[in-house]
């Protein structure tokens, strides 16, 4: 799942969240640019969205590079684009454009203007003038759920680790003496920040401060793949789940048991998709965990899940184009040579999906994460939205068929919620998550209550 489970569908949204380890290249530092190339790229970031206003999807992906071309094709960028006019109302004019260096990023922001409210569209240059990033983000500050209330909790500055790969993080404490129970959060794939941002939404927060809220201490932290970007890159055909996820993991666990209001005692993991993916890893790296949360932690091999994902996103508005026939051939050829017996080290990126290195599918051979959690001895509790695609129901009964023996493991389902625990109706699609909203409270209180009955364990 590391770079790969969510990125079928963030890749349509932003570019921090296309990239995997073989495309870090987009990563590297890009050379200061020439006021002609400046200028360039306003006028084609400004034509990108002139294309859009048009339903001329062919031509807006034109300047894509190969990595966005490969993700977001012209069929499924319209259906994106379709779907904020459905949400936002229909398009009304370019207002403003921008640009924005964030090292090694050259990034041009457009404001664009719809009937409802205005989008900011992020266009990301690669270093060749080339589009290497999408993402239209709805203006506005992100807005706390009901349910926390900030008056129950204080917030504090935690370092995760030390030297090369320290990490900052925050720490949500209730009001009060303590000791308190910890929930770690740990991420989905991508370099995603502490709160897991995505479009307008921040899980991650909700969760902490949602828990907080009820007493509950939550910990979460930038993952190394975004705090030191460039390091992995240089790194990038060497990593494993391992250094991207699981050694961060119990850095965290560490630190924590130190602070004086935590409760060692009660310190519980808590994975997202790949999170939870990687949770039997995580446990076995530590004593110190005293229980498990999977949130849409999936448990199919990671190449069978990539093909699904895209099979799902191409079909979505009921038909499928010869391109897009093309790269289902493709990516089926590159799921293939991940299977294969013969797959080594030296197998080029570019033959395997999403341009994973070989390294990293090796490492995760023939890791099977139910079965894997069968003999954890910590409690685990299995949480599943009914509108995901990205993780869906079938690696949710894949869970409780492997645990049904155990009697200190806990499954529950939602309907309505897809992979963020958001609500939603209908069909789940890749729109959805440009539209505000927050981590479902009944998901809150459930985890709230099974983390306080660890006290009688």
């Amino acid at each position: 799942m590391g770079y790969f489970i969510e990125r079928v569908l963030p890749m349509l949204l932003s570019f921090k969240q296309s990239c995997c380890f073989g495309c870090f290249c987009l990563l590297l530092a890009l050379p200061v640019m020439a006021e002609e190339q400046a200028d360039e790229r306003l006028q084609r970031a400004r034509e990108l969205i002139g294309h859009l206003e048009h339903g001329e999807a062919e031509e807006a992906v034109r300047n894509f590079d190969a990595v966005m071309a490969r993700a977001l094709p012209a069929r499924q960028l319209q259906t994106v684009w379709s779907g904020m006019i459905g949400q936002y109302g229909p398009f009304q004019k370019i207002k403003s454009t921008r640009l924005e260096t964030r090292k090694p990023y050259e990034i041009v922001l457009v404001r664009c203007q719809f009937q409802k409210t205005d989008l900011t569209a992020r266009v990301v240059f690669s270093r060749n003038n080339q589009i290497s990033g999408l993402f239209f983000k709805p203006e506005g500050e992100y807005k706390r759920p009901a349910y926390v209330d900030p008056g129950k909790f204080t917030e504090e500055q935690l370092t995760i680790g030390e030297g090369l790969w320290a990490l900052p993080g925050t720490l949500s404490l209730p009001v009060g003496k303590g000791p308190f129970p910890l929930v770690i959060l740990v991420h989905g794939s991508g370099p995603q920040d502490r709160d897991e941002t995505v479009g307008p939404n921040k899980p991650f927060r909700d969760l902490a401060q949602g828990l907080a809220t009820r007493g509950i201490a939550v910990l979460r932290y930038e993952k190394r793949t975004r705090h030191h970007r460039l390091k992995m890159a240089f790194l990038a055909s060497r990593i494993t789940v391992r250094e991207e996820t699981v050694e961060d993991v119990i850095a965290a666990v560490k630190v924590s048991a130190r602070h004086p209001r935590i409760d060692a005692k009660r310190i519980v993991v808590l994975g997202h998709s790949l999170g939870g993916y990687l949770l039997p890893r995580i446990a076995r790296g530590s004593d110190q965990i005293a229980g498990l949360i999977s949130l849409a932690g999936s448990v199919r091999p990671l190449e069978e899940l990539i093909l699904d994902q895209t099979n799902y996103l191409v079909r979505l508005d009921g038909t499928v184009s010869s391109e897009e026939e093309q790269q289902l051939a493709e990516l089926k050829k590159q799921v293939e040579r991940v299977r294969s017996s013969e797959l080594s080290e030296t197998e080029p990126a570019s033959a395997l999906p999403l341009g994973v290195p070989a390294k990293y599918w090796l490492d995760l051979r023939g890791y099977q994460p139910a079965e894997a959690a069968r003999t954890l001895s910590q409690p685990l509790l299995i949480l599943q939205g009914e509108r995901d695609y990205q993780v869906t129901m079938a690696d949710f009964e894949l869970w409780k068929a492997a645990l049904s023996e155990r009697k200190d493991v806990k499954l529950i389902s939602y309907p309505g919620l897809n992979h963020l625990f958001i609500a939603g109706e209908g069909k789940s699609q890749p729109g959805e998550y440009l539209v505000p909203g927050h981590v479902s409270e009944k998901v809150m209180r459930d985890i709230a209550a099974w983390v306080a009955s660890l006290r009688s364990l």
